[in-house]
């Protein structure tokens, strides 16, 4: 069989969505990334554990879709206790995006930041999707185009103080770049 054969390929495919037992992540994703990017190649015995864990497979995968620009989706949640103290930002579980909350005397601002380390950061930048954010209930936390400094920024639309609103509405929150 050759690395081209169809049938290797799909036996291949197959092997990546089999579980196989005691599988963990065997590399870091530092090391995954490096290899993506071709700063820093696999070593025999790297290689050699990428190809025993079809977990790590994936792990890889899911790395190369991040890397192509690929991104829809992060989501986050409110995880502090109410502590009384206002709501200052909000990082998505990827930690690509950050929501400020920045109080003024007449009203909130709320800005979504991308995290210039983002994997998509500069793809994003250039083709300037339409971006929202929405509140565990569904609701436009903000809505708009990311500028030159990956930021976007509008009123605070809801009547409740940021920590309050997302405590009401199920504590998730999501970005989201609109088709």
């Amino acid at each position: 069989m050759t690395p081209n054969d169809p049938f290797e390929r799909k036996l291949r495919a197959a092997l990546l969505v089999a579980p196989v037992a005691n599988d963990r992540l065997v590399l870091a994703d530092a090391v995954l990334r490096a290899a993506i990017d071709g700063s820093l190649p696999l070593s025999a015995a790297e290689k050699a554990a990428l190809a025993a864990s079809p977990l790590t497979i994936r792990r890889l995968r899911q790395l190369v879709g991040e890397r192509s620009g690929a991104w829809r989706a992060s989501r986050g949640m409110l995880r502090a206790a109410d502590s009384g103290a206002a709501l200052d930002e909000l990082v998505t579980d990827d930690g690509f995006w950050t929501l400020h909350f920045i109080k003024a005397p007449d009203a909130c601002r709320v800005i979504l930041q991308l995290a210039a380390a983002a994997p998509f950061a500069r793809q994003l930048l250039a083709a300037q999707p339409m971006l929202r954010v929405l509140d565990g209930a569904g609701g436009v936390v903000l809505s708009g185009r990311l500028d030159a400094d990956g930021e976007c920024e509008s009123a605070w639309p809801f009547v409740r103080a940021p920590a309050d609103h997302f405590q009401h509405c199920g504590a998730g929150f999501a970005v989201e770049a609109l088709p």
